[in-house]
């Protein structure tokens, strides 16, 4: 969930409340009622503190709230939506009506598109704020809610970024094109040297700058997307900044907002969160100025924002009976108000058309409808009741399974680890000599080069560990029973059969048991012992036919994972379900593992140890 944080004595005067006598208590119980949570109190110097290591006394010891907000609640990531919203659950406010004006000359501002931005960020849209007065915290908001919304929605800006410019030093019509990056040429924000685009970019990549790691998004294209005015001039190169030229300071007056996006919905949603948010500053509160975007084709697409307020029906039989409350249609319309929702009853009364604010994109279905009137209602006040029908909750069988295993395994004297879920692709395959069979799943957008892929092994976060440990005293043995995740095929119709690499969502969990022992000599019989151990309390017996397809048996593996001669197949009832072996010495060097390592891993399943007594029930 994102934090917003938020100046405690600013949201107090917002709200009407006397810091001096309203608690933190009661504002806490205000939170839980509205369904945010108030996660930390602390203070600008403290946060630094934490950060540096340093307190400095120039930095404001003023208190800060840290509210937690629903992922989707994008009109809560700042001080004006989360008072606008407070204010009217507690009869303080009436619900803003947000509207569009005309220009004052009678004629929009446009936006051209050109052709070339379809392959690289094909949707733009735009809105204007008028008659806007700043301070320095509605300023600094202002600021704080487009980098709160490009970490949310815009998913870190691949999806959408947000532009914002002094519209009174630009002149229009404006023009979005993608152009060689050699052909761009501008000041970025906070700079007084001219770059182009391609030595902007080594500039933020050889620095420190938290625009370095926005620059994958657009670095391997072609030509760069880039909004000029009429005069030429470089309003931004989205998504990585904004001109000098253009930006935003507190004397302005009038706020040109540009996004630009790959999602068309979300880049709405995003433009009208900006201009809803901050339109209370405007002398006509709540207003906002609409612009032309034209096509490459000279074709208008439409004024922008679009502001429209849709409605939703939701039944009062179903949401009573979801909420588990008995409340009248028009109570249901009172509530709903306090949640800054507009309705009213269809002519028979058993149905309520809510009209949805442009603020609240969250909103889609009867069942958020529903959800609005519980918490406006109060979650305190809803009742217990036991259910009409019993159900009796169990662990599911894999759960206990590996638990018990775990249990019996620490009795061996391993020491039982939990490791990252996530790897780089090197962990999976180069760094244990195998090769990239394409079997792994891929993050989209990772955030860190270390945490790339979903492991498909738990190899190599045992040896991972090894080497993490190197100060602790020989032998290290330790275990992990986790899953891991490999990639499969769709379209699967029976997803009951365990053996099956298909899968609904195109990837499968596996439940592995992985065990390590590193000492002076590798001492394979450790793990030889531990895997004979495992199968005794499974009640699996040795298959010494080797051909009954009942009990296990082991075979050599040519595994390039293990020492030549060492890599040994674990064959129980007839299939192969893991293996162990000493680790080749180039894997140990990729780790940086200085002792040898012998690994045991296996899979666990419960139809293959259908018949372990760990399972019986009493």
């Amino acid at each position: 969930m994102p934090k917003v944080n938020i100046n405690r004595d600013s949201l107090y005067k917002a709200l009407g409340f006397d810091s001096k006598t309203y608690t933190q208590e009661q504002f806490e119980d205000l939170c839980f009622a509205f369904g945010v949570e108030l996660d930390e109190v602390t203070s600008e110097r403290e946060m630094k503190k934490n950060e540096t290591g340093v307190e400095d006394l120039s930095v404001s010891d003023d208190v800060i709230y840290k509210i937690d907000v629903s992922a989707n609640r994008y009109d809560l990531l700042c001080l004006e939506g989360i008072a606008r919203a407070l204010n009217v659950y507690n009869h303080k406010a009436s619900i803003p009506k947000y509207q569009i004006v005309p220009p004052k000359n009678g004629a929009h501002e446009k936006l051209y598109i050109s052709k070339e931005v379809e392959s690289v960020r094909p949707v733009v849209v735009a809105g204007i704020l008028r008659d806007v007065t700043f301070t320095q915290e509605s300023y600094d908001s202002f600021i704080d809610l487009q980098e709160k919304l490009h970490a949310n929605i815009c998913k870190k800006r691949a999806l959408v970024s947000i532009g914002t410019h002094d519209l009174d030093t630009l002149s229009g019509p404006f023009y979005y094109k993608a152009l060689a990056p050699k052909d761009i040429k501008f000041v970025p924000l906070s700079q007084t040297k001219e770059y182009n685009a391609e030595e902007l970019f080594k500039f933020y990549d050889e620095s420190s700058s938290h625009l370095k790691k926005f620059l994958p998004i657009i670095k391997d294209s072609p030509v760069y997307p880039v909004i000029y005015d009429s005069k030429n001039v470089v309003c931004s190169l989205p998504p990585i900044i904004n001109g000098e030229h253009s930006k935003i300071k507190l004397s302005t007056k009038n706020v040109f907002i540009e996004v630009t996006a790959n999602d068309r919905t979300k880049a709405n949603i995003v433009l009208n969160t900006m201009l809803a948010m901050f339109s209370e500053y405007c002398k006509q509160p709540f207003t906002m100025e609409q612009v032309e975007v034209i096509d490459c084709d000279g074709k208008s697409t439409g004024l922008y924002p679009q502001i429209q307020e849709k409605q939703i029906t939701a039944q009062v039989d179903y949401i009573n009976k979801s909420a588990g409350i008995n409340i009248t249609p028009n109570e249901m319309v009172t509530l709903l108000k306090r949640m800054s929702l507009q309705s009213k009853l269809s002519n028979d009364e058993k149905s309520i058309i809510v009209d949805v604010p442009v603020t609240r994109s969250d909103i889609m279905h009867a069942c958020d409808i529903m959800e609005d009137v519980a918490i406006g209602y109060g979650y305190d006040n809803l009742k217990k009741e036991i259910p009409n029908c019993n159900t009796i909750g169990r662990v599911q069988p894999i759960n206990k399974l590996s638990e018990l295993l775990a249990n019996e395994i620490a009795l061996a004297g391993f020491t039982e680890i939990m490791t990252f879920v996530l790897c780089q692709n090197r962990d999976n395959f180069t760094a244990l000599n195998k090769v990239d069979d394409g079997s792994s799943v891929k993050i989209s957008n990772a955030v860190s080069e270390e945490f790339t892929e979903v492991r498909t092994n738990l190899v190599s976060t045992l040896l991972k560990s090894v080497s993490a440990n190197k100060a602790a005293p020989l032998p290290l043995k330790m275990f992990e029973i986790s899953d891991v995740s490999i990639k499969g095929s769709l379209g699967n119709k029976d997803l009951s059969d365990p053996n099956s690499n298909n899968s609904d969502v195109g990837a499968y969990n596996k439940r592995m048991l992985g065990a390590i022992y590193c000492n002076q000599s590798a001492k394979i019989e450790v793990i030889h012992g531990l895997l004979d151990r495992i199968m005794l309390v499974l009640d699996i017996k040795l298959d010494t036919t080797r051909s009954s397809n009942k009990g296990y048996y082991l075979e050599l593996s040519n595994d390039k994972l293990f020492l030549p001669g060492t890599g040994i197949n674990i064959i129980v009832h007839g299939k192969r379900v893991g293996h162990m072996g000493i680790v080749h010495p180039l894997v140990l060097k990729n780790y940086s593992c200085s002792f040898p390592c012998t690994i045991l891993e296996l899979e666990l399943t419960i139809d293959t140890m259908a018949h372990n007594v760990l399972l019986r029930e009493n």
